[in-house]
């Protein structure tokens, strides 16, 4: 039991530094590379932040943890947005986003959309994958195509400059860590679920699924306080498609990743209601405040108790 706590918080302190340095690295040699900044938001940064999920489901489906992969991908996106803009709202309300956050937000419901229709097949396979990658690469294009052609140049996680020695050395250490981290998060995970009788995709959808968010959480929360509503709220709906589109996709096409009744009846609805709710209040709502955040945090935690009462 301890020993997989342990586990459980290393693989946690292990992706979270992971993902921090490959993102530096990554961002620094695409700017050694030329690539235009805009390009580096939409993509690096994008795919970066959303590496530990993807390694987590990658490890957990080639083990045949279905439920784990699939329960890490639609976990996170519900607290994406139920925890993770709930608590970014507490610390600083949020005002004001263009109409890109709102275009992608359209893109995220689709996502939700998407997500709700392959689970009512047993099996997520390859030819599924394929088409979420294609999905996927056709919004990054026409997401890079507006954005430049409206003249906006998204921000990303500032960091400094740093040497071509240094830039290599995130890269190497930062895949080192996810690897490791996602190693030992899957088996710490799978070896609580094991203790408590609990199921692993509560496992997946809970504990795995907050912890692969945290770089989510702290550059959403970080962004908040500095008042860059847009980079905060944008951070999530980015995730959130690239969870499923990206995420989901390369686990299918890598192992194909069944769907239980669960994920069927309950936990991907909710996901589709959540997504739909959020897109909703940044199309026609002005302010993202206390209020909000705390009805957000009370609907995660109704979800959590209904999910561990399933």
């Amino acid at each position: 039991m301890l020993s997989d706590i342990i586990l459980v918080a290393t693989g946690l302190v292990a992706l979270f530094a992971g993902g921090e340095w490959l993102v530096r690295g990554a961002v620094a040699l695409a700017s050694r590379m030329g690539m235009p900044t805009l390009l580096i938001s939409l993509t690096v940064v994008g795919f970066g932040t959303s590496m530990p999920e993807l390694l987590v489901s990658l490890r957990a489906a080639m083990e045949g943890r279905a439920d784990i992969a699939l329960g890490n991908v639609v976990g996170s996106n519900i607290a994406n947005i139920l925890l993770i803009i709930a608590v970014s709202a507490m610390v600083s309300p949020m005002v004001r986003w263009d109409g890109a956050v709102k275009r992608d937000a359209i893109v995220m419901v689709a996502a939700g959309l998407a997500t709700l229709a392959l689970v009512q097949s047993d099996v997520i396979g390859a030819t599924a994958g394929v088409a979420l990658l294609a999905v996927l690469a056709a919004y990054v294009g026409y997401a890079y195509w507006a954005d430049r052609k409206a003249g906006q140049a998204l921000q990303f996680h500032p960091f400094p400059e740093i040497s071509r020695r240094k830039t290599v050395f995130c890269i190497l250490a930062g895949f080192i860590f996810l690897f490791a981290g996602a190693e030992a998060l899957v088996n710490g995970a799978v070896g609580i679920a094991r203790t408590f009788g609990i199921s692993e995709a509560v496992i997946g959808l809970t504990i795995v699924a907050v912890g692969t968010s945290l770089p989510e959480l702290a550059t959403s929360v970080i962004a908040a306080v500095r008042r860059h509503s847009d980079i905060a709220i944008g951070n999530i709906v980015g995730s959130n498609i690239f969870n499923i589109f990206g995420i989901l996709g390369i686990t299918a096409v890598v192992a194909p990743v069944s769907a239980s009744n669960n994920f069927r009846e309950f936990d991907a609805p909710v996901m589709l209601v959540v997504s739909v709710m959020f897109a909703m209040l940044l199309s026609f709502g002005r302010s993202i405040g206390r209020i909000v955040g705390l009805l957000f945090l009370g609907a995660y935690g109704a979800y959590l108790v209904m999910l561990f009462a399933s």
